[in-house]
């Protein structure tokens, strides 16, 4: 079992985000959420701090946490992916530098899989959607570079590509990347699995990839362009 923490949730309001919060509260912790601007309610007991990382002070934001969960994410939209905001590489900087100065040092972020393994899924998938995903994977590089780099306790999750859907209690979690035959990962899971590193330490500066084997309709290459294009 797991000692209660104070867990602070970057980009609280994204899919990932909403489920690590809920997961969190349910779990008993005490958990602070940041979000640019809020836009939605918050479960009772959260502790909203609102924070642009990219350019506030984020000193104040992540004080008296036992552990950071970043959750910050670009939407997958075609216009966005071809320039996406720096969230991985000077968001992820800036938030290393504000634990260092406040003494915390557990970090918890969302890489993918796909930066390691650009391989999975069938044909049209990798060809279509991974390579639109380059300029967002070359970011996650860096963002990786930058954590092995410091000081912090830090792990980088590598789930595949994301679909919105409950824990199913039974995903894949392995070393690295996931297997060459998934390419799914549901939120749910994925929020389980960064709250469990945050709470219990678990693969302290590892990269574990999560994924699970969906229905075929859901790992199809055109269901997920279709996502990609709604």
């Amino acid at each position: 079992m797991t000692d209660k923490r104070r867990i602070l949730v970057f980009g609280a309001e994204g899919a990932t985000g909403r489920e690590v919060v809920r997961q969190a509260v349910a779990q008993g912790h005490a958990v602070r959420a940041s979000e640019k601007e809020f836009k939605g309610a918050l479960p009772e007991g959260v502790e909203a701090v609102p924070a642009d990382v990219l350019h506030d002070d984020l000193r104040a934001v992540v004080r008296g946490v036992d552990a950071v969960v970043s959750c910050l994410g670009v939407p997958n939209d075609p216009r966005t992916l071809l320039n996406p905001p720096p969230l991985y590489t000077e968001g992820t900087r800036r938030i290393v530098e504000a634990l260092e100065a406040e003494g915390v040092r557990r970090l918890v972020v969302i890489s993918a899989s796909f930066v390691v393994a650009p391989d999975r899924g069938p044909f049209l998938f990798r060809t279509a959607v991974v390579a639109a995903l380059s300029k967002v994977l070359d970011q996650m590089r860096g963002m990786e570079a930058l954590l092995r780099s410091s000081p912090l306790d830090w792990t980088a999750v590598r789930p595949g590509w994301l679909m919105e859907a409950p824990a199913s209690g039974d995903p894949w979690i392995g070393p690295d990347a996931i297997p060459e035959d998934l390419i799914r990962t549901r939120t749910g899971d994925l929020a389980a699995l960064l709250l469990a590193c945050a709470a219990g330490d678990e693969w302290l500066r590892q990269t574990p990839a999560i994924a699970r084997d969906e229905d075929d309709l859901k790992e199809s290459s055109t269901e997920v362009i279709l996502e990609m294009l709604a």
